[in-house]
């Protein structure tokens, strides 16, 4: 694969390292994929907590805290150096109109968030997850630290990313999905155990959380890039909705408790995947196209809903109201003294003997696309 890294996955294809692990540091990794290979990239890098010595309960037992060496550096321009690395080969990698996500604490983020604006990356959301169940804070000197923060950023300032906004608007059950997300922690059967019955991975984060990303960034068929997997969410979540992944990670206990993971998981059906748009994401169809399939004929009288305003349709697509002539948008502003007008929504025409909508009419052209289409 090394030798083939300086070269541009077409959009659509599936590259032979799709729905795979990569076993190593993530920056020497991922040198071995293309450039400009990635659609969105979920990082949940080490957060540096700087823990001192052990974390008790107030009746003495141990909290099951992160002491693991992955997380330590020695200071915190060593932390900084390293996250310049990752982000240095993710952006590599990244297609020019992806997206990355990183999660963290306030341990962390403030100087990861520092770091991806130093680089050209632009910032669109940091989103918080508030956690329904937090740890408490046990000695009783601080906030009960109840949320994560997770930054959203494109490549660069002029990505044309994803953002599926109707389909999140609809999850959220019509109301515009906020940046403040109200998610349990990974408890119970989810939560993976070794062969003691201990927490497998100290930091596994909950598959809720990892759906609504990578359902709110992703199409189904993009490949998510996770350069610390740990024990696979997003592989399992990527594989579930219908997505491929790419992880990289260190540890072998971590890889075969993931792969086994993600073996398990049965992709939803193709149907069951496909995602609320808006409008805008519809194919264009102009008015002329009505005239060509004979939906609306030349001559024809256009009317405003209240009948104040009427044109007549030029065999070009063209419409005449007046001393006025132009487009169905064009007419639709002048005769109402408007700057601008959405013409579909302004104008009717009789079908059926009934006054309709001319978008009506745009909709059944889309339809009648949809299927020769599909």
């Amino acid at each position: 694969m090394r030798g083939v890294q300086l070269k541009t996955v077409a959009t659509g294809a599936r590259p032979a390292f799709a729905d795979t692990i990569i076993r190593g540091d993530c920056v020497a990794a991922l040198e071995q994929l293309p450039a400009h290979s990635i659609d969105v990239v979920f990082a949940d890098p080490p957060y540096n907590l700087q823990l001192e010595g052990g974390l008790t309960r107030p009746d003495q037992s141990v909290v099951d805290g992160v002491d693991d060496a992955w997380d330590q550096f020695a200071s915190f321009e060593a932390y900084d150096a390293f996250t310049r690395a990752w982000l240095l080969a993710v952006r590599r990698v990244l297609k020019p109109d992806g997206t990355i996500w990183v999660i963290g604490s306030y341990h962390n983020i403030f100087r990861v968030g520092t770091m991806l604006q130093d680089l050209g990356f632009w910032i669109l959301n940091d989103v918080v997850w508030r956690k329904t169940n937090p740890m408490p804070n046990f000695r009783g000197k601080r906030f009960t630290n109840a949320h994560e923060t997770m930054i959203w950023a494109s490549r660069g300032p002029k990505s044309r990313y994803t953002f599926n906004y109707e389909a999140m608007k609809a999850f959220n059950d019509d109301v515009q999905m906020r940046s403040d997300w109200l998610i349990p922690i990974c408890t119970g059967s989810e939560r993976l155990k070794d062969e003691a019955g201990d927490k497998l991975h100290p930091t596994q984060k909950p598959e809720a959380l990892l759906a609504r990303v990578l359902l709110a960034s992703t199409e189904p068929g993009d490949i998510v890039l996770d350069p610390f997997f740990g024990s696979g969410t997003t592989g399992a979540v990527a594989k579930r909705l219908g997505r491929h992944y790419v992880g990289v990670e260190r540890e072998e206990a971590y890889i075969e408790a993931a792969t086994a993971r993600i073996a398990a998981i049965e992709t939803a059906p193709a149907a069951a995947l496909q995602l609320l748009k808006g409008k805008k994401a519809e194919p264009r169809v102009p008015f002329g196209a009505l005239l060509e399939r004979g939906l609306v004929q030349a001559g024809a009288i256009l009317s405003a809903a209240n009948g104040r305003h009427q044109a007549r349709v030029r065999a070009d697509g063209s419409v005449e109201s007046g001393s006025h002539s132009g487009s169905i948008h064009k007419v639709g502003a002048l005769v109402q003294g408007l700057d601008a007008c959405n013409g579909w929504t302004f104008w009717h025409t009789h079908v059926d003997g009934r006054l309709a909508l001319i978008d009506t009419l745009r909709q059944q052209v889309r339809d009648e696309m949809a299927v020769a289409g599909g």
